[in-house]
């Protein structure tokens, strides 16, 4: 079992009664338990800028990458047990965010486009094996094997 942390940081800095009327900056900080940060922000799909920041992650942008890369590690992983050299991987995942059948707004499909160059003195894979590669690869992705789980919330409250 691993543990993984991820912190999200938001500070007011409009004055209590623009925060009131829903007029106050989205923009936030992302940080990982690697030290990596970024800047982060509701989607200008959700909520109009100049609330939203369009150049910041949103979490739906981050759901479709996190998705696209779990496939993308398991598909070198599985290249690589098989012989096959990778050059370049690239993917132009896609997310789209509809009302699921319960009529909440939710990501309701999320589409993968890997392209995938291959190099190295073994021939490349057959277009059967490389359909097989990328099957494993979705069965093994933990991201995609967890898009139900459970989501819990434990406020910290106030002392």
């Amino acid at each position: 079992m691993a543990t993984y942390h991820a912190e999200a940081l938001w500070e007011r800095t409009a004055p209590p009664a623009d925060f009131l009327k829903n007029r106050y900056s989205r923009r936030h900080l992302l940080r990982f338990d690697g030290g990596a940060e970024l800047p982060g922000s509701s989607s200008p799909h959700v909520v109009p800028t100049p609330w939203s920041d369009a150049a910041a992650v949103d979490p739906e942008e981050a759901f479709v990458a996190s998705l696209s890369s779990c496939h993308m590690l398991w598909f070198l992983a599985i290249a690589a047990g098989q012989g096959f050299c990778v050059d370049r991987y690239r993917d132009a995942a896609e997310g789209v965010m509809a009302r699921d059948a319960q009529g909440r707004m939710a990501m309701t499909v999320v589409t993968l486009r890997p392209e995938v160059r291959f190099g190295g003195d073994a021939p490349p894979p057959t277009p059967e094996q490389l359909h097989a590669m990328h099957h494993r690869a979705h069965e093994e992705c933990f991201i995609a094997n967890s898009v139900k789980t459970e989501v819990r919330c434990e406020p910290v409250l106030p002392r």
